[in-house]
């Protein structure tokens, strides 16, 4: 049980394991991130998942579980789509065949799962399962699920009042893209095309241009990114999440590229260590992590950063002049000549990608051909003039850095020495306690040259190789030190390194569910198309937890006329500087009107006593 006071803070922190949870795309990235320091992967399965184009067999599965568990890192398989009634029990019988491989849980979004025959798999409740209330994520836990993935838009005093009422583990965002829709309660992709959010096929849209009108007809803003985000950045949050009972830390991306995902791991693999550190507290896997780059989170995919709500509301979270990567600030624009620029300080290379802004505030971007000095040669020069802000969103030595980069992870391990009447005893042994036992008794020579001869033995001892071990410590207690010739005790190395691999693999604990699913009270008792029940068995799950289903999912009505397609927290009004809350002057005249660029209109409505906007389909 999670200790609530701050008194018993540092002890109730005690005890409990810190994961860094990275997303992968594929075998490639899965296993760069670990090596990159992941406590914990997510990655999808090729269906199923909330990001159909990430999705990976079951024999590439199997090849990733097995590399991590090496390192006692988590596996993780996204299901958290909602499902038809016939893809049911083909998905039972993949749980089953995902617990056969180990896998150490898997993330869901549809209930109906629950009603299936489940291996005791753990089961995560996917942030698309919108647990947006206290009550919620208790039925949750209750219900018997192992954790809950907190939404993105909850402040740390949200968060701690969770901890205070619930046992069951908290996951949360740290770093990646937002949507501005609670996650679960996006409807607007399906609705302009067909591709729905809940089963992993998202256009988008929030990342297109929208103008923004009152009663009247009069324009706040016209064709701006209005509801496109910038990127949650929680790494200077990371301390007060783990004293607000948050156990898992998770990057969003598992449609990034490995660059992305080995930067970001990186980056906040030192971050969290150092808070561990100065917490003493320990993380959830095994190994060492040393990198031959530098990590830096400016350098790769980003649209400017934000903290998001983690301490309450804030203002000017979209990009609204752009969508799209910006990367990080270079500098100013010096001098422009016919084919080239000047910067002051210049960083740039050749290859490098820069964007800025042109006259109309627009999001520009080209290459660098060239570079002399602080004189720039870009492909194209049009729309940069003195003083515009120069970014670089691909930089070409960095990208090719982390693609060749070579991060090791080892696991520390001691070799111990000892002699008895039955000859010499090798010692391997890592921090698990697993040990290696290699006797020797062949009769050696006592060296001529004790000291070199202790020191051959260490060095030879020390060369672990490509293995996963690090030998950080050799005990060498013998009354007579023996020559033995280098390819000996190679060969004694080889045998202790295969025999811990083998005990480590044997002594394995796989990921189990510990508590039973249960039938309890849902906190809710009629369900409208928002809690995304798709099936039969999803409607069954709740019905036999006393909720009434008033209808089915979004994607299963015919008339979608005057229903929420999108509830955000993100405010327009907010943005745009006409809160209530903020101001006693009323310049517009409600309803406001959203259209996109193909002139479809939506309705706005604004909640300001609980502070949600949300966006009505007029059609």
């Amino acid at each position: 049980m999670f200790l609530k006071s701050d008194k018993e803070l540092k002890t109730g922190l005690k005890g409990l394991e810190f994961e860094l949870l990275v997303p992968a795309n594929n075998k490639n990235i899965a296993i760069k991130a670990i090596k990159a320091g992941a406590d914990a992967v997510y990655i999808g399965y090729s269906k199923y998942g909330a990001r159909v184009q990430a999705g990976n067999s079951l024999e590439d599965l199997i090849d990733i579980i097995e590399f991590a568990h090496q390192y006692r890192v988590k596996i993780y398989i996204t299901l958290n789509t909602i499902l038809k009634n016939d893809e049911l029990l083909k998905i039972e019988k993949l749980i089953w065949h995902l617990y056969n491989i180990k896998t150490d849980g898997i993330i869901i979004q549809d209930m109906g799962i629950l009603e299936l025959n489940l291996p005791p798999i753990p089961i995560i409740a996917s942030t698309q399962c919108h647990n947006d209330s206290i009550e919620k994520i208790k039925f949750l836990e209750k219900t018997g699920f192992k954790r809950v993935i907190l939404p993105r838009e909850l402040s740390i005093k949200q968060i701690q009042e969770i901890r205070k009422q619930t046992n069951i583990e908290l996951e949360c965002f740290i770093h990646g893209a937002l949507c501005v829709s609670y996650s679960g309660q996006c409807y607007l992709s399906y609705s302009i095309g067909g591709r729905s959010a809940n089963r992993g096929e998202c256009a988008q849209p929030c990342r297109r241009k929208y103008s923004l009108k009152d009663a009247n007809g009069k324009y706040l803003i016209r064709d701006k990114y209005i509801l496109s985000l910038k990127d949650l950045n929680l790494s200077n949050h990371i301390e007060e999440l783990i004293k607000a009972g948050i156990t898992s830390f998770k990057i969003e991306g598992r449609l990034k590229n490995e660059t992305y995902v080995v930067n970001t791991t990186a980056y906040y693999r030192q971050v969290i260590d150092n808070v561990l550190s100065v917490l003493n507290l320990n993380r959830s896997s095994q190994g060492i992590c040393t990198y031959d780059f530098e990590p830096d989170l400016s350098k790769t995919f980003n649209r400017g950063y934000t903290n998001f709500y983690i301490n309450e509301e804030k203002n000017n979270l979209s990009t609204v002049d752009y969508n799209s990567n910006i990367g990080e600030f270079i500098g100013v624009v010096q001098s422009v000549k016919k084919n080239y620029f000047s910067l002051s300080n210049n960083i740039l290379n050749n290859g490098d990608g820069i964007c800025f802004f042109n006259e109309n505030n627009e999001l520009s971007g080209t290459n660098i051909n060239k570079t002399e000095g602080n004189l720039i040669y870009p492909a194209e020069i049009k729309g940069i003039k003195q003083g515009t802000k120069i970014y670089r969103n691909y930089n070409r030595v960095f990208d090719n850095t982390l693609q060749n980069t070579v991060a090791e992870r080892k696991i520390p391990v001691s070799i111990r020495i000892r002699e008895t009447k039955f000859g010499y005893i090798f010692f391997l042994e890592d921090t698990e306690g697993n040990c290696a036992v290699e006797i020797i008794s062949k009769t050696y020579e006592p060296a001529i040259n004790k000291d070199k001869a202790k020191t051959t033995i260490e060095v030879q001892l020390s060369k672990t190789g490509g293995s996963i071990f690090k030998v950080v410590k050799i005990d060498i207690k013998l009354k007579n030190i023996p020559f033995i010739k280098v390819s000996a005790i190679n060969e004694i190395r080889r045998q202790l390194i295969n025999k811990l691999i083998k005990i480590r693999k044997k002594n394995f604990k796989q990921s189990i569910r510990e508590n039973p699913l249960t039938i309890t009270k849902y906190p809710l008792s009629e369900l409208n198309y928002k809690s995304n029940i798709y099936n039969d068995k999803a409607e069954m799950f709740y019905k036999k937890r006393g909720a009434f289903v008033k209808e089915r999912a979004f994607e299963s009505l015919n008339n979608h006329k005057g229903k929420e397609l999108m509830v955000s927290k993100y405010c327009l009004k907010k943005q745009f500087g006409i809160c209530p809350k903020q101001t006693n002057i009323k310049k517009y005249s409600e309803p406001f009107t959203l259209t996109d660029e193909f002139n479809k209109e939506y309705l706005v409505e604004f909640n300001c006593k609980e502070c949600v906007m949300k966006i009505i389909n007029k059609d």
